[in-house]
This record gives structure tokens, C-alpha cells and sequence, in this order.
């Protein structure tokens, strides 16, 4: 890397702008607000500041793609409002449980040097419990209050002879409480993890020197990601993709300056088969790697989630009781895992296994009145449902307990009337053809409301939750009389 290169690499690791599109990768930023963000980028330092801030000048395709998208900026409108939330929703961490700890456990260094976050990291949280156990000679785990407890003679073996019984036990079962808080902050935050990367892929791991490296790089992957993060809609005519024109104008700018493109980290929210080409072996392998392992942490989910309560497979309709929200998030992470492994298998020349192990797709839970909505139009269940429930299941497959060769799923394919290659079944798609630019709906339990505060209302009321409203708000309904 050239000196100059050397300078601007560093003078971007300092721009507030791309501070802010980098941790807009792991919330749900409006595409347009990332448009705004992104033509101020190349406005303060692109044509002004002779490519000090924003890199190469935006050419006059791109930059029309992004105003026109901009114009829908939260800054732009008068209202300057939006009713949903801009990040995923994050677990209550433990910092409550923390500070009563060391109300109990004063002389604990462990905990007094805690920082305020300490509550949301898991292995903070564990090495506080496993410290404050040992105050108490409780051993991590033990929590049986019958069994696990100690009796007089034993606090005073274990030189606990001044603690009360009293002081004792509240001390034990704050440490029992603690351990069940850690348990469910790891399995939100998993949860997290597998929506973030079912809807973005890895961009909200894309570290911010990998990410700020190359301006053009950054405004394309911010975009893309904000796209991919958009909610889903309750519709029959299919939710909106992520690549548009404006991340097409984007991608196109990439590749027309390839040279200064950091295409590791284009692939980590977009990588087709241009993408990959032009990583190295070992960034490919990388990738390779992730997914797979990632696979493999969806898949216990996913069967996890079967054995709790079997799903009709033939319909993939909600059923009362059925866990849809967990479902079909860890399914929605299994087909972009699975897509982009596929991806990778076929840049690195190594198809032949999926000719052995071809773990077929998952589809989403779909709600009754949904299904009910597609047959009212003509419609009715998707193609894929068949195959689907035809297959073996993937975490099977995986394991090695059931066979799931490329041939089984082309052939189950053709039963159904489903292109094994157009459907991705088999392999990765060939191409990502973009699509128009829509403004972002604002949404209440994915139905579509024109002004955001009255979608606000309406959801603080508790409307289209599949709950009757909430007494404070049944004025708002609408009148059933007819007097």
C-alpha cells in the first residue's frame, strides 16, 4: 500500500460517517436514512475535499439513485418520524442481578471493577457468578436448594461460621437466579445473532477496518444491509428484495473502480459469484468455514424447535401452540446459510459434495390468514412446501443419520414441478437481477400504515397483534353498532 493509500485508509478510520454507517450494520436503519448518510459521505469529501472523506466522486447514475431514495431520509421528511424501532431487539442483560451481587458481596474485587455494560457480555456475567460462588462455597451448577445447600457444620468447615443461615441463603439463591438469567441472556443472544444474520449475512460481524477501508465499499454494503434489514410485510404478492437500483448503482460503481473494491468485505452481505471470483483462497475458506459451522448451530435450532412441537410439514400453516417467531427465525438464517455455502462450494470448485450432502431448504411458518388470503386470490401453497416435506429433515442430513444426495432433491424437485437450479434447490442462483426502489413502509405487526404516528398509536393500542385491543384504546376501533 502506497503512503497516500496509507493516509486515506487511516483519514477514513476517523470519518464520524462511516462510524455511523458501520454500527447501522447491526441495527434497522431505513434504507433512506443510509442513502442520506451516504451522499453526505461523498459530498463532504468527495467532490469538495478532492476524495479525502468520501473517496472517488460519485458518478451522475449513482448519485441520482441515492437522491432519489434520500428524498424519503427522515431528515427530509416534516415529520421527521418513525414509529418503528431502529435496532434488533436486544436481551435485558443481568446488570440488576450485578449490582445486587455486590451489595452482597462487597469485598469481591471481581465485581466492583465491573464496567456498566458487564450485564450484556455472557462470560463477564458467568466469571462473576463463578467468583461470588466461591464466597460461599458454592460450586457453578449446584442449585438444587435441597441438595446443594450447606448445612451448619459444613459453613463452618468451609470457614462461612459467621454467616448467618439468613444471610447465607440469600446469598445462594441470588447466585441460583443469576445462573438462570445467564442461561436465557445466552439464548437471546443467539437468537439475535441468527436474525441478524438471516437478514444481512455477516455484516454485522465486518470489522470497521475491514469495513472503512475503501468508502464505496462501505456506502455499498451499508445500503445493501439496510435493505436486507427491512420487516417483512403481511402481503400474498411477496416481500420486497434487497438488491434494488440503488444498491445496483452502487455495485456497479464497485466494479468500475475494482482496484480500490475490498471485496472480502462485499462478500460478507453479497456474495454472487462476481464477489467471490475475486477473493483469495484463503478468504474463500474463511468464508466457507463460517457458513458451514454456522449451518450446523441453525440446524440444532431448528430441531430444537421440531422437537418441542412437530410442524404440519405438508402446509407449513400456524397451528395454535406452534412457536412461529423462533421458527422462522432460525429458518430464514438456514436459507441464507445455506445459499451462500452452496455459493462458496461452486467459486472454490468443490460442488462434488453437494452430489453427496444436499440438506434441502426450510421454509417459514406462513399464518393462517395469510394462507387463507393466497387461496381467496387463487393462489395456494407454494411448491416448495411439497418438496420440502418430501426430504429429509436438515439437521439429519447433517448429522448423517439420513442421506440427501443432489440427485434425491432434483429428483423430488421434478415430482413437484419445481426447477431444482431457478428454485436453489441444488446450487446457488445464477444471477441477482436488482429491483425498483420502494419507499420503506411504515409497518404495525406488518401491516402497511401511511403516517407514522398514527402507526404508533395503533400499535401502542395493540391493533393487528392477534390480541383484542387494549381497553385504553377500543375508542379508536372501529364502530360495530349500527345505532
Amino acid at each position: 500500500m502506497s503512503q497516500q493509500a496509507s493516509h486515506e485508509t487511516h483519514h477514513h478510520a476517523e470519518s464520524p460517517l462511516l462510524r455511523e454507517l458501520h454500527a447501522s450494520l447491526g441495527q434497522r436503519r431505513r434504507p433512506e436514512d443510509i442513502a442520506h448518510l451516504v451522499l453526505r459521505l461523498f459530498e463532504d469529501g468527495g467532490e469538495r475535499g478532492g476524495g479525502q472523506s468520501g473517496g472517488r466522486p460519485l458518478d451522475r447514475r449513482t448519485r441520482k439513485a441515492l437522491e432519489k431514495a434520500a428524498r424519503g431520509s427522515l431528515r427530509n421528511l416534516w415529520h421527521g418520524y418513525t414509529s418503528m424501532l431502529e435496532d434488533f431487539a436486544r436481551p435485558v442483560g443481568a446488570q440488576r442481578q450485578l449490582s445486587r451481587a455486590a451489595e452482597l458481596f462487597p469485598a469481591l474485587p471481581e465485581l466492583l471493577a465491573l464496567p456498566e455494560s458487564a450485564g450484556d457480555d455472557p462470560e463477564l456475567v458467568e466469571a462473576a457468578i463463578r467468583a461470588a460462588g466461591g464466597q460461599i462455597a458454592k460450586r457453578f451448577g449446584a442449585n438444587d436448594f435441597l441438595a446443594d445447600r450447606l448445612n451448619r457444620p459444613q459453613r463452618a468447615a468451609a470457614g462461612l461460621g459467621e454467616l448467618s443461615k439468613r444471610q447465607y441463603n440469600k446469598r445462594f439463591r441470588l447466585l441460583r437466579r443469576m445462573e438462570a438469567k445467564l442461561a436465557r441472556l445466552v439464548v437471546e443472544r443467539r437468537r439475535r445473532e441468527v436474525t441478524m444474520v438471516g437478514r444481512s449475512g455477516l455484516a454485522s460481524r465486518l470489522p470497521y477496518e475491514e469495513f472503512a477501508a475503501d468508502p464505496g465499499t462501505a456506502a455499498f454494503v451499508a445500503y445493501l444491509t439496510a435493505r436486507a434489514n427491512l420487516r417483512s410485510e403481511f402481503t400474498v404478492s411477496g416481500q420486497q428484495r434487497a438488491y434494488d437500483e440503488v444498491a445496483d448503482a452502487l455495485f456497479r460503481r464497485l466494479r468500475s473502480g475494482a482496484d480500490r473494491t475490498n471485496w472480502y468485505a462485499v462478500a460478507h452481505v453479497h456474495p454472487t459469484a462476481t464477489v467471490l471470483g475475486r477473493l483469495t483462497d484463503g478468504q474463500r475458506g474463511r468464508l466457507l468455514a463460517f457458513w458451514y459451522r454456522f449451518l450446523l448451530d441453525v440446524a440444532e435450532l431448528l430441531e430444537t424447535a421440531w422437537r418441542r412441537r412437530p410442524l404440519d410439514r405438508t402446509t407449513m400453516i400456524v397451528r395454535r401452540g406452534d412457536d412461529s417467531t423462533t421458527w422462522n427465525q432460525a429458518a430464514r438464517a438456514w436459507t441464507k446459510a445455506r445459499a451462500n455455502w452452496f455459493a462458496l462450494l461452486r467459486a472454490m470448485g468443490a460442488e462434488e459434495i453437494t452430489e453427496r450432502l444436499c440438506p434441502g431448504k426450510v421454509p417459514l411458518l406462513v399464518a393462517a390468514d395469510v394462507a387463507a388470503w393466497h387461496r381467496q386470490t387463487g393462489g395456494g401453497l407454494h411448491p416448495d412446501t411439497g418438496v420440502w416435506a418430501e426430504l429429509p429433515l436438515p439437521w439429519q442430513v447433517l448429522r448423517g443419520t439420513a442421506d440427501c444426495p443432489r440427485s434425491l432433491v432434483a429428483e423430488v424437485c421434478r415430482r413437484h414441478g419445481v426447477d431444482p437450479v431457478a428454485g436453489g434447490w441444488t446450487g446457488p442462483r445464477d444471477q441477482v437481477r436488482p429491483v425498483p426502489f420502494r419507499p420503506t413502509p411504515e409497518l404495525v405487526h406488518g401491516v402497511t400504515v401511511g403516517d407514522p404516528v398514527l402507526a404508533g398509536v395503533l400499535r401502542s393500542a395493540g391493533f393487528f397483534s392477534g390480541r383484542p385491543p387494549r381497553p385504553a384504546a377500543r375508542e379508536l376501533a372501529p364502530r360495530t353498532d349500527r345505532a
